[in-house]
């Protein structure tokens, strides 16, 4: 059954840059505390949905042109959940929970920690603060971060997509791609990302396949009041 869930989520996901990749619900509640667990049986079939370089351009600019005069928030989080809206339609049959990644829960914790689940899903290795035996950090807030095999940190944890009347209590977990190996380089990534994320390095802690454009760089680093303006979007016409 998962296989077939798979195969489908692949085929309508796939052409819009989007990555699925499953889990359990148990393996996400296991490394959990009480507090974050997600509320369904340890064997429910779940996807973490990621976004990866090309879709800028296969999703996001393509729902900006049909949808511009529709847009009234960030284009990213409704093309993300216009189509993972969609998603739910071909499965007539099924429940399908969605959660995304900017959603809070009334105590304004996260409505799952997107890290969390890539990791448990064999998605993007999750590095952190534990992963490095001679911490230098002394009493930093040290934060961790997800590094994909084949993007590096060109990439985003955009959902979940929850079955609940699909059990798997067979399915064998996948180790995530320790790309990021030796203690040096762990040090480096944390170092980036903790204290020079701006400039972007850290996405770049590994030879990565694909990264993002020039125009998607831009886009990201621009103030998210000002985005609008450089998909062609005016304030004035939300």
């Amino acid at each position: 059954m998962e296989r077939r869930v798979a195969e489908r989520l692949r085929g309508a996901l796939g052409p819009l840059g989007l990555e699925a990749h499953a889990f359990k619900v148990g393996w996400y509640n296991a490394v959990l505390q009480p507090a974050f667990h997600l509320p369904y049986p340890d064997d429910t079939l779940a996807f973490v949905v990621l976004s990866t370089p090309s879709m800028f351009d296969k999703a996001l600019k393509p729902f900006v042109n049909k949808e511009r005069l529709k847009i009234i928030r960030d284009p990213v989080d409704q093309c993300i959940s216009h189509h993972l809206s969609r998603v739910k339609e071909k499965f007539p049959d099924q429940r399908v929970d969605v959660m995304f990644d900017y959603e809070m829960l009334p105590s304004r914790r996260p409505k799952f920690l997107a890290q969390t689940a890539a990791h448990v899903a064999g998605a993007a290795y999750y590095y952190q603060r534990k992963d490095v035996k001679l911490d230098p950090w002394g009493k930093k807030k040290i934060f961790g971060v997800c590094i994909h095999p084949k993007y590096g940190g060109w990439f985003a944890i955009r959902g979940l997509l929850l079955f609940p009347d699909i059990q798997v209590p067979l399915l064998e977990q996948p180790s995530p791609v320790d790309c990021v190996n030796t203690e040096e380089k762990r040090i480096e990534l944390l170092e980036q990302f903790n204290f020079h994320w701006q400039d972007g390095r850290y996405r770049d802690i590994i030879e990565v396949k694909e990264r993002y454009s020039e125009e998607q760089k831009a886009y990201f680093a621009t103030p998210p009041a000002e985005r609008l303006r450089l998909l062609g979007l005016s304030q004035e016409a939300q």
